[in-house]
């Protein structure tokens, strides 16, 4: 399917919404996101089977990933509800299927990511693609001017497992952008804690993904912080609103580990940007 390591995250990512979607008692009701995975292992060779749909994810990544999509859900609908009309920019969408699961007859809703996830995206999708794709970088700038040129929309941009892929440095560069460029805005997105981007952290990150996924999601973790108020520092215009862990959620199994001090490890923040 042609897909670097970053973008392959994204199957495991579909693979883990469709399996809770499809328990008895789900955490997330997904219909798409089954269908999309139908859709994509089709198109896979023999090899991307195997490392891609035949491996098997622990029901700790499952249900991780399901409780943290369906934060980003409810976080989109309040957005939505208070901002009718808005636009929704799903930043590194991968095989995201969350326009279907929020109000998106409420707002108008784009995605984005490299043009090599975009294109096999279409594929599958096919005519049930209702909305603006974008394949480009979240760092290249220019969709910024595309989907708010005057700078006047009101806009959520969520980044879900997204920018700790990414060098810090362009991190921090985006967020002087996006400061600039959406005011009276939002963004949601995950961090995680700066010590897991050096060193034996690093390492150990690096190898808990493979052992769990089979690739190394690229470089591996490379943007942290050492907590939420540091992105205040990116540029001026930008508050923190907001955290959240899915740790911290009432459906997290074991529930012991609300107790083990994880809630800020890797964790989502709600960031506004003022006028």
């Amino acid at each position: 399917m042609r897909l670097s390591d970053v973008s392959r995250t994204a199957v495991a990512t579909l693979r883990s919404r469709a399996i809770e979607s499809g328990k008895e008692k789900p955490l997330i009701d997904d219909p798409m996101a089954a269908y999309c995975l139908e859709r994509l292992a089709n198109l896979a060779t023999d090899e991307e089977k195997a490392l891609l749909f035949d491996r098997r994810l622990s029901r700790a990544l499952t249900r991780h990933i399901a409780l943290r999509a369906r934060k980003y859900d409810a976080l989109a609908d309040e957005f939505i509800s208070e901002n009718l009309g808005c636009l929704v920019v799903n930043l590194g969408c991968g095989f995201d299927t969350r326009y279907w699961r929020i109000n998106h007859t409420k707002c108008e809703y784009v995605e984005l990511d490299l043009p090599e996830t975009i294109a096999l995206k279409k594929e599958i999708l096919g005519e049930r693609l209702e909305y603006e794709t974008l394949g480009a970088s979240v760092l290249d700038p220019s969709w910024m001017d595309r989907v708010n040129p005057d700078g006047s929309r009101r806009a959520l941009l969520l980044a879900e497992g997204l920018l700790m892929y990414l060098p810090k440095p362009a991190v921090v560069s985006l967020f002087g952008t996006v400061a600039r460029k959406f005011r009276g805005s939002r963004m949601v997105f995950e961090v995680v804690t700066e010590r897991y981007t050096r060193g034996l952290w690093k390492k150990i990150v690096t190898w808990k993904i493979k052992r769990q996924l089979g690739l190394d999601a690229g470089a591996s973790y490379d943007f942290g912080v050492r907590d939420a108020r540091e992105i205040e520092s990116y540029s001026q215009g930008l508050r923190v609103v907001g955290e959240w862990s899915y740790v911290e959620d009432p459906d997290v199994r074991p529930r012991i580990l609300k107790y083990l001090g994880l809630s800020r490890t890797q964790w989502t923040v709600t960031v506004d940007v003022n006028r």
